[in-house]
């Protein structure tokens, strides 16, 4: 009897962990996002051992948002009219 209880908890402490480690349930939308935005941003996937590529990454990146934002603005400007 007391086998088989450690047994279940250890079972339900294994799927417990694998459900947090899956996709952070935990957490709302809005803090998943603006960590999976920031991980984007700071160019985390890339090599990090080049800084050269760190560097062209986030600087890409960052102009990238400053182009997109500037037609979202144009856009919205233009149908305004």
């Amino acid at each position: 009897m007391k086998e088989d209880d450690d047994r279940r908890r250890a079972e339900a402490r294994r799927i417990l962990e694998d459900v947090a480690g899956e996709g952070d349930i935990g957490s709302s939308f809005a803090a998943r996002s603006a960590d999976r935005a920031r991980r984007h941003f700071s160019a985390e996937d890339a090599d990090q051992a080049d800084r050269i590529e760190v560097w062209g990454m986030r600087i890409g990146r960052g102009l990238a948002l400053i182009a997109a934002m500037i037609l979202i603005v144009w856009l919205v400007g233009f149908l305004m009219r």
